[in-house]
């Protein structure tokens, strides 16, 4: 590829302090403009990327990469903010690296969701380009675990088969490069037997199957699975009962899964040595149709066309999963943190503080004390239309919705000459409370 000078390349962001509507760490951006060379990508991009305070080496890179057309684009521009795939990415050492094609609704989603044509060398250079910046250069070596929907999901499988040595997991939702077989004259897709040994899981909305604008997306992600599964690969797939092409709440499988390979696969803490294989004789199966699996060892049906479940814990989130929707989860979320106070005008109070958002669950709110009673609760309506209402809420394709919200609340009615004692209380998305963290 033609080296050419990035449009912009910019530190967004060193530190979110206190009050921010941003995780805490580095956030990075880098612009490239649409390429006119055949073979390189012809449409812009924008990449940013969110680097967690603390680590001095990262161990992956966690790529959530939003669907075809305009609308999704820019969905996908905030999805390096998202404080809950953070939580995912702070465990782990790793960065948060979020898409943004600068694709009109007039321009053919195949021009970056193949990345035969340029999004894969120009995702590659910004990897490269961050590394070179931000003080991490092992960001141009390490694994990825790749997250994608609908086009995205095209994206993510084509470059499973591209660089299976790179990737630890795969989440496929209501995509597959599949689902451009039957529109096109192109070849049959080869998979290279190195992509059989990389984690998938296949999550198509069921409303999608027989839908009018959806149905490829149900055919190509199931197409998908049977492929992998015959050839012995570690694949999964959950039907998401609930949904169509919108994502829902399949983030409370999605974080697990990845979560779960994460701990299987990643070298040691320094970064060195090769992803570490998964044996798909062992795992739990469950038949499909069907809700419920069982370790390997006692499966007795056909094992090539069953779903693929690393663990049991992973196992138990899928159940509940395909039956539901969602997911269940007992364990209350992290205290928030940093949390100051000091006088605002007019003698109004202001309270900022931080958190970071429950693994299992999600960050729903905040309740905020004062003197030991319940004074308010942030988002004081909380909205939630494509899944359950959390403090960031969430778009139709699992990122959230601008503007992004900040964690601030002002007191305009403290008494005058008292002094009082606020506390702020972190609630996750099934309703589970954390311990207060005092202002001061």
């Amino acid at each position: 590829m033609t080296k050419r000078p990035a449009l912009l390349f910019r530190l967004l962001l060193a530190l979110a302090s206190a009050g921010s509507c941003l995780g805490a760490g580095q956030y990075w951006q880098v612009i490239y403009p649409p390429s006119t060379t055949p073979g390189e990508l012809s449409l812009g991009v924008t990449y940013t990327l969110w680097i967690p305070e603390g680590p001095k080496t990262l161990r992956g890179v966690i790529v959530h990469q939003h669907g075809c057309g305009k609308g999704a684009c820019e969905g996908g521009a905030t999805a390096a903010h998202d404080l809950h795939w953070q939580a995912l990415a702070r465990k782990w050492d790793c960065a948060l690296l979020g898409p943004f094609y600068h694709q009109d609704d007039r321009d053919a989603c195949t021009r970056w969701c193949d990345p035969t044509q340029g999004s894969a060398q120009t995702f590659l250079r910004a990897l490269s380009d961050f590394a070179a910046h931000s003080g991490h250069p092992e960001i141009e070596r390490v694994p990825w675990c790749l997250w994608g929907h609908s086009g995205g999901g095209v994206w993510a499988s084509g470059m499973q088969l591209l660089h299976p040595e790179r990737i630890v997991a795969v989440w496929l939702r209501s995509g597959s490069v599949y689902m451009r077989l039957g529109q096109t004259n192109d070849v049959p897709i080869h998979i290279p037997d190195a992509a059989c040994g990389v984690p998938v899981m296949c999550n198509p909305g069921t409303k999608e199957q027989g839908h009018s604008q959806f149905n490829r997306a149900w055919t190509g992600t199931l197409e998908m699975f049977r492929v992998l599964r015959a050839r012995n690969a570690p694949v999964g797939f959950a039907p998401d009962p609930r949904t169509s092409h919108e994502c829902g709440d399949s983030r409370y499988l999605a974080i697990p899964f990845f979560d779960a390979f994460l701990d299987l696969r990643l070298p040691g803490k320094r970064g060195s040595g090769s992803l570490r294989p998964i044996d798909p004789q062992r795992g739990w199966l469950a038949p499909l149709p069907g809700q419920n699996a069982e370790p390997a060892s006692r499966f007795h049906g056909h094992r090539l066309e069953a779903v693929w479940l690393p663990n049991k814990r992973v196992a138990e989130a899928w159940t509940q999963y395909v039956t539901t929707g969602a997911t269940t989860d007992r364990t209350p979320p992290p205290r928030p943190f940093n949390a100051r106070v000091q006088t605002a005008s007019n003698q109004a109070v202001e309270l900022t503080w931080e958190a970071d958002a429950d693994l299992e669950s999600g960050l729903a709110g905040f309740v905020i004390l004062r003197d030991g009673r319940e004074l308010a609760r942030l988002p004081e309506k909380p909205a939630g239309r494509f899944g359950r209402p959390l403090f960031q809420a969430m778009s139709y394709h699992d990122t959230p919705e601008k503007p992004l919200p900040l964690m601030r609340y002002i007191d305009a009615t403290p008494e005058g000459g008292v002094r009082h004692r606020y506390e702020v209380v972190a609630v996750n998305s099934v309703g589970l409370q954390s311990r207060p963290a005092r202002a001061r």
